[in-house]
């Protein structure tokens, strides 16, 4: 089923529309909410949550690409019961170190002038990937926004290790001077 219909059947309030996203993007979901969390239970629980999420905010919502709205709402669900599990037991793992990678090159609010918003920091992230050439960015965005580990990436892309982690590090390095450009960092 197409994804206009699947928002139609959420605007008619018929529940098949959950059984249709599940078909359709259920992988999808449970994917990102593992890849961040590492506990199939857990996964499955943020998938679940994305359903309900999905359920009570359309209508009003109409999604026009349904895929990047359940994925922001999967990551949004997996990130929170991420700092939940974090807080209760610290220690390193994949997503403390992609955020580690990237703490280099984006600034901590602490260190951003009071009148700059997030929202402004977010479209200069967005316009910077979308000056990076596509392969680049698909990389890029595996990895930190969607925290595939480093050996998927090669697997997906057919690429060495080394290849993945350096053009990482030159797009960090990128990002740094780009965000610096702009007067987010110092």
């Amino acid at each position: 089923m197409d994804d206009h219909k699947i928002v139609t059947l959420y605007w008619q309030r018929d529940e098949s529309a959950i059984a249709e996203t599940q078909r359709k993007y259920g992988r999808f979901c449970y994917a990102i909410a593992y890849n961040l969390l590492q506990n199939h239970e857990d996964a499955e629980e943020c998938e679940n949550d994305t359903y309900l999420d999905a359920w009570n905010t359309m209508p009003p919502q109409k999604p026009a690409i349904l895929s990047s709205f359940l994925g922001m709402i999967t990551r949004r669900r997996a990130l929170d019961r991420y700092r939940i599990k974090r807080a209760q037991k610290r220690g390193g793992d994949a997503v403390h170190l992609s955020f580690e990678e990237l703490e280099e090159c984006i600034a901590t609010p602490k260190s951003l002038d009071d009148e700059i918003t997030a929202e402004e920091l977010a479209s200069a992230l967005n316009r910077f990937l979308l000056s990076l050439p596509a392969r680049e960015c698909d990389v890029f965005l595996r990895r930190y926004w969607f925290f595939d580990a480093v050996r998927d990436i090669c697997e997906m892309y057919g690429y060495g290790e080394s290849k993945v982690k350096m053009m990482l590090k030159r797009t960090r390095d990128k990002l740094a001077a780009y965000l610096e450009k702009e007067g987010f960092l110092r």
